[in-house]
């Protein structure tokens, strides 16, 4: 009996069913012998760089972005400063223009009223009123007062810079007598006739 186990096994051991067998279990066992699992990467962590956590990609650090942002906010307040430097000038301008526009409107007025008092003779105008000067220094006092009284103050004016101070004397009596309420026009005329001047040409 003890021979015909002996038998059994060995056609057992021998057969190729059982080899395979056997093979795939010393597979399977120095397979799971010699596997390592991998180990997770770790990130060393030295004195020059900087601790980082997991996070949102926001939240990553990024030095060139950092310059650049910082950067970024150094030109908004040189952009700012220089806003409100121009504005400041702006003002100035404004205020100084409407002083000059003051000013301007100040000389104006004044020109306006000295031109009123002061009688200006051009020197083309001397050739014609030292004509009619002479027609008038010829007619009659109460003829020339009665022509005169009819013209407004600054043509008698100018034609009474050309007579002499005796012509011009007897016509303002004469406009004087021909009606008393011409006693101040004649008054008037008087004053005009002394601050007149004349203007000569520019030089060429």
């Amino acid at each position: 009996m003890g021979e015909g186990l002996n038998n059994f096994m060995t056609k057992i051991l021998t057969s190729t069913w059982m080899a395979t067998l056997i093979g795939a279990g010393l597979y399977v066992g120095s397979t799971f012998i010699f596997w390592k699992m991998p180990t997770p990467a770790t990130h060393a962590k030295t004195a020059d760089t900087p601790s980082r956590q997991i996070g949102p990609s926001w939240d990553f650090l990024n030095p060139e972005a950092d310059q650049l942002m910082a950067e970024l906010r150094l030109e908004k307040k040189a952009l700012e400063k220089r806003e409100m430097e121009l504005n400041e000038m702006s003002l100035r301008l404004q205020s100084e223009k409407a002083e000059m526009n003051q000013v301007t409107q100040a000389v104006h007025q004044t020109q306006l009223e000295f031109d009123k008092v002061v009688l200006r003779v051009f020197e083309e105008e001397t050739a014609n009123l030292k004509k009619l000067a002479k027609v008038y220094a010829a007619m009659s006092p109460d003829g020339a007062a009665n022509i005169m009284s009819a013209m407004d103050d600054a043509s008698i004016v100018k034609i009474m810079l050309f007579m002499k101070d005796p012509e011009t004397a007897v016509v303002l009596e004469a406009l004087t007598k021909k009606n008393p309420a011409n006693a101040k026009r004649a008054a008037d005329l008087s004053e005009r006739v002394r601050t007149s001047v004349f203007r000569n040409p520019p030089a060429k």
